[in-house]
Parts: structure tokens; sequence; C-alpha cells
């Protein structure tokens, strides 16, 4: 460490390292994601599920409040997360469910708006993130990319603002921002034999 000249600089030097320490993404961290463009949080709940395509968990764009339908669990198989990492997103309160698409006989399940792709919360873990751009890949290297806009849809009573996946040119909404909301701490309560 260069220019530490006393030990009141080395603590500071150490608690700077153990504060950016606390803020990286690791293996077991619960985030939630928040579209950039309408400030709201990417939400998933159990009891909502698509009325048309997959008939799956409805996955959408929510509160600009994180909530509990607003968690996801972060996925992958390294100590850290880097730029080049992979990482899948496990909903919370689901808990086996992780966000993802769903293909069904030669095509891509779509929205309900729009030709897009049908984003839901499903057992297939096949949705990833790399270099903090949130896209998907598949075996036959189609790559998308996670959207929200202003279109709406409605389930019964309720308006939903639409999540989807493109394969489009990037733009405003096409911006999401992972926020951190706790790491996972080992306990001895944690570990099972």
């Amino acid at each position: 460490m260069k220019n530490v000249n006393s030990i009141n600089e080395l603590i500071k030097e150490f608690e700077d390292i153990i504060a950016e320490e606390s803020n990286l993404i690791k293996n077991d961290s619960v985030v939630a994601l928040k579209h950039v463009a309408t400030g709201k949080y990417l939400n998933s709940a159990e009891t909502l599920c698509y009325t048309t395509g997959s008939r799956t968990q409805l996955v959408f764009a929510g509160s600009p409040v994180p909530g509990s339908n607003s968690l996801w669990k972060i996925k992958f198989g390294e100590e850290l997360a880097t730029n080049n990492t992979s990482i899948k997103l496990q909903h919370i309160k689901s808990s086996n469910k992780f966000l993802g698409t769903n293909y069904d006989y030669n095509c891509w399940r779509k929205s309900p708006s729009n030709n897009h792709t049908e984003v839901s919360c499903n057992n297939i873990s096949n949705f990833s993130i790399s270099c903090y751009c949130i896209e998907k890949s598949h075996v036959n290297n189609r790559v998308e990319f996670l959207r929200s806009h202003d279109i709406q849809f409605t389930i019964g009573n309720d308006t939903f603002q639409e999540v989807v996946c493109h394969n489009e040119r990037l733009g405003g909404n096409d911006e999401w921002r992972i926020e951190l909301i706790k790491q996972h701490i080992w306990t001895i309560d944690t570990l099972h034999y």
C-alpha cells in the first residue's frame, strides 16, 4: 500500500477494501433488476400466469420500489462474477423457478402484446446474464435481450407492463440495473452434512 503513514490511514485503507468487497456479486447473492427507462423492478408472482403462450408464471415490470416479488438469487459456478460470467436468476418467492423463455415445437412462445419472445419464470434455467447486459443464449446461437417498454397487457382485471426478449437494435428500453440487495453469508446453520 502506498502513502500509508499512520495506523489510522491503514485502518481507513482496510475499511475501504472491506466496503468494496461487500459490494461484489457472489453466488447466491440476492439482487433486484431495475428497468432504467421506467424505474420499475422485474417482478414475478406464483399466482399470476400467462393466459396465452406458455401459460407459465408471469414476468413483468412492477413497482418502482423493490418488494418480495422482485427479488432474485444469482446462481453461477464460480466464486465471483466477472464481465464474462454467465449467471442465472432464480426467483426467491418461487424458489425452484428461474427467469427464462419457452421454446416449444420449433417456435418461441410469443408475448401477449407483440411478436417478441415471452419471458416467464419456470423450471428451465436457460436465461443468463453476461457483461452486465441481460441476454439469453440458446443452443442454436440465438441471442436475445431483455426489454421492457410502455406496452401493457391485462390478465383478468389486472394490468401489467410487459417484459419481453428481442433480437433487434438495442436502445434505452433494454437497459437494466442490477442492485445488490444481500450477500449470502455462510453460517453453521446453513451448512448441512
